[in-house]
Order: structure tokens, then C-alpha cells, then sequence
């Protein structure tokens, strides 16, 4: 619950970032942009898998750039569908998803923990199975 929780927070400052960022991106108020933030996770959660594998061979083909495409495309249908959240337009959605993955990455960055030395084999010897 509490990885959620801090999931939905960067969402939040990812597109409260995007509404200050990005001309064409417009959120009214707080209780918008908390239920754009849920919108957006359930899309993040439901939709975009279905759409990363109906488009792999677009995705492949375009080496990973057809994923910033479907990431717009849902913050466009979330502008589309919350009253007093506003994407003017196609670019505008690039951008405002390219600051939300920018912001995600960045917050993931610098909250990754150190990194964990690798596990010690089990058995305890210099026993090779074949």
C-alpha cells in the first residue's frame, strides 16, 4: 500500500510539473488532479499493456519511441475525459508525458536505495552440479 501510495504522489508531481512546464496543459483545481492521477493510473495499469503489446511490432520498429506515442495517447484521453484538466493538443500530450516519465525516472533515481551485494550461493562449498 504504501509503494501505491508513493507511485500516485509522483504521478501527481509529474503532471502538477507538466501543468506548469508545457504550454496546452491546463488543471483547475486539486481534486482534479487527483482524479487525473487515478485516471492515469488505471490506464498505466490496464490499458497500456494491452496497447505495448498490440503496437510491439511499431514499438521495435521505432526502437522504443512508440511507447513516448502511447504514453500521450492516455494523458490525451485523460485531458479528454476529466472536466478541468485540458490537453489543447497532440504535442502538448508529448510533452506533458515525456515530464511525467521524466519526473517518475528522476524520483526513482534518486529514492533507489544502495545497491545490494549479490546473494551467497547455497550449499556452502565448491560443489559443481552437472
Amino acid at each position: 500500500m504504501k509503494q501505491l501510495l508513493i507511485r500516485w504522489l509522483v504521478l501527481a508531481l509529474g503532471v502538477l510539473l507538466a501543468t506548469q512546464l508545457v504550454r496546452g496543459i491546463y488543471c483547475s483545481d486539486t481534486a482534479t488532479l487527483i482524479v487525473v492521477v487515478l485516471l492515469l493510473s488505471f490506464f498505466n495499469a490496464i490499458l497500456k499493456p494491452l496497447l505495448l503489446l498490440f503496437t510491439l511490432p511499431f514499438i521495435l520498429l521505432t526502437m522504443g519511441l512508440g511507447v513516448i506515442l502511447i504514453n500521450a495517447l492516455l494523458f490525451y484521453w485523460a485531458g479528454n475525459l476529466v472536466n478541468g484538466f485540458r490537453v489543447e493538443g497532440f504535442w502538448s500530450a508529448v510533452g506533458g508525458a515525456l515530464v511525467v516519465s521524466f519526473t517518475n525516472l528522476l524520483v526513482s533515481f534518486l529514492t533507489r536505495g544502495p545497491p545490494r551485494p549479490p546473494a551467497a550461493p547455497r550449499g556452502g562449498g565448491d560443489v559443481i552440479d552437472i
